[in-house]
């Protein structure tokens, strides 16, 4: 997903010098997350609703598809067959699926007809580099949907931080990206009819605990290299703060928005835009005919 609080970086790592979210910290979190991931699901079960609902649109059958950061195997749409990749060896092998970053796909090109991505995009060192390799192992006309925790979720939890550590607290949560953006990747990435959409949803936590409790049986605590060790102290300070945010009933609000993600591998059978310069008629034209009519 995209977010929190974390630990010192891992002894004994090599990174690569553009990553910025530490790949090894990344899979032993996945895997520490795996036995008991079906508890802490509720967020990803959302985006895989929203996807299974734009798969629903689709007025075509797709048979060979690739869950692409796949948890488990709850993404299992009827009649059709589905590899499954994840960033975590206990998520893969469990899902009956291969070990590979998002980033670092295994897979020929043009080998699947549709992939799905729900809820580990944002958690991507080089996510325009995974979003062109999963329009490359797509076959023309092959359909993408992602979804990804987006930019301006968590805001209770960030300014929780913000009033113990100030206007430039500690690298804790992820960047985020906002649906705008989404959209750029989209076509920076070579997908044709592009289309990016936002959906909101909202928990109450009782404490700070429980959402870091929930962070963390997702796999979404954070993963940044630059991350620095969290203090008892901040942490009670934080605590104090976010419980200080509850309504009458003592429940804290969080939001979460969840940016979609559609695109398509570009094929000559799609709608094409009209050629520039093809226009029959002038915008001048036309609004001088309105003009006229409402004289």
């Amino acid at each position: 997903m995209l977010v929190a609080v974390g630990c010192a970086r891992h002894k004994g790592e090599v990174p690569e010098i553009s990553d910025i979210f530490d790949r090894v910290a990344r899979r032993r979190r996945r895997d520490r997350a795996q036995p008991d991931y079906a508890g802490f699901d509720f967020i990803r079960a959302a985006m895989l609703d929203g996807i299974a609902e734009r798969l629903d649109t689709v007025k075509r059958d797709f048979t060979d598809m690739l869950d692409l950061g796949c948890f488990d195997t709850s993404f299992a749409p009827a009649g059709a067959r589905v590899a499954r990749v994840d960033a975590g060896l206990a998520f893969a092998r469990a899902a009956g699926g291969v070990q590979a970053d998002e980033d670092r796909l295994p897979f020929a090109d043009a080998s699947f007809d549709c992939v799905i991505s729900a809820g580990v995009l944002d958690q991507v060192n080089d996510l325009p580099g995974a979003l062109t390799l999963a329009r490359r192992v797509l076959r023309p006309d092959g359909l993408f949907l992602g979804a990804l925790v987006g930019g301006g979720s968590l805001p209770t939890l960030r300014a929780a931080f913000r009033a113990v550590e100030g206007e430039r607290p500690a690298a804790r949560l992820h960047p985020q990206i906002d649906v705008r953006s989404a959209g750029d990747l989209l076509v920076r990435a070579g997908f044709a009819l592009p289309v990016a959409d936002v959906e909101t949803i909202e928990v109450d936590y009782g404490s700070l605990g429980t959402m870091l409790d929930d962070l963390r049986g997702m796999a979404a605590t954070n993963l940044l290299r630059a991350r620095s060790p969290l203090t008892r102290g901040t942490l009670g300070a934080a605590a104090a703060s976010f419980a200080a945010a509850a309504d009458v009933d003592g429940r804290t609000h969080e939001r979460i928005d969840i940016v979609f993600l559609t695109g398509w591998a570009p094929d000559a059978s799609q709608p094409q835009p009209a050629k520039r310069g093809s226009a029959t008629s002038s915008l001048a034209q036309a609004l001088g005919g309105a003009r006229d009519s409402r004289s």
